[in-house]
């Protein structure tokens, strides 16, 4: 099973189990603590779901391992670590709420890169991925500056600087999709040679699948 269909199955199943939950609660009408803790346990499935998602598809393409492995880890640790927090596991000390937010601000920003990453973009549009890295990372930095060390700087400096680099973001996020676009109505040679290099190994990895399937029936 490959990353990606798990992810897909965590998220099919938390979705689930969170309607049942909903379902369940404005039948019965009680909803106390416990069952509160239960949804944002599920609802915490779910996120990290869709943030491995993002990261698998990444690590499925063969262009890249580091970061969508580094993508799904926070992920997983951002959720393991929120789980202790929803069921009062630890003390919730500052500092290990900091750690928390850390790594799931770079599992966001992974998932997101990982995202705008399958694109694939001629040498025109490269600037808009090297763009995507840099405001995403500056972003990233200065949230953390932020909760780490709570510098005395005026709000509204920051408040525009982030406003700035979201606007920025979301922009890049938007214009990707069509950069790739227009990259594929005008590939090259050398881009056709490469992706038939791809689809040669995705085809003998699921010739590998199936004999290992054969094997084990």
């Amino acid at each position: 099973m490959n990353i990606r269909r798990l992810f897909l199955f965590i998220l099919l199943g938390s979705v689930a189990f969170a309607a049942v939950i909903g379902i369940g609660a404005i039948l019965i009408g009680d909803f106390g603590s416990f069952e509160i803790r239960v949804l944002l346990t599920t609802l915490t499935i779910t996120a990290t779901s869709i943030l491995g998602l993002a990261c698998g598809a990444y690590l499925e393409s063969g262009r890249a391992r580091s970061l969508p492995l580094f993508g799904i880890a926070a992920s997983i640790i951002t959720a393991i670590m929120t789980f202790f927090i929803i069921w009062e596991v630890t003390d919730e000390s500052e500092t290990y709420v900091k750690i928390t937010v850390s790594f799931m601000l770079f599992a966001v920003s992974i998932s997101h890169l990982s995202l705008l990453s399958l694109a694939r973009l001629d040498q025109r549009f490269l600037w808009a991925s090297t763009a995507a890295h840099v405001s995403v990372w500056t972003l990233t930095a200065i949230i953390l500056f932020l909760v780490w060390f709570e510098p005395d700087i005026e709000a509204g400096v920051v408040s525009r600087i982030i406003g700035i680099l979201a606007i920025l973001i979301a922009s890049i996020s938007i214009a990707t999709p069509i950069f790739h676009k227009l990259s594929h109505s005008d590939r090259t040679i050398e881009q056709i040679d490469i992706e038939i290099q791809e689809l040669e190994a995705k085809i003998e990895q699921l010739r590998q699948e199936k004999i290992s399937m054969e094997s084990n029936d």
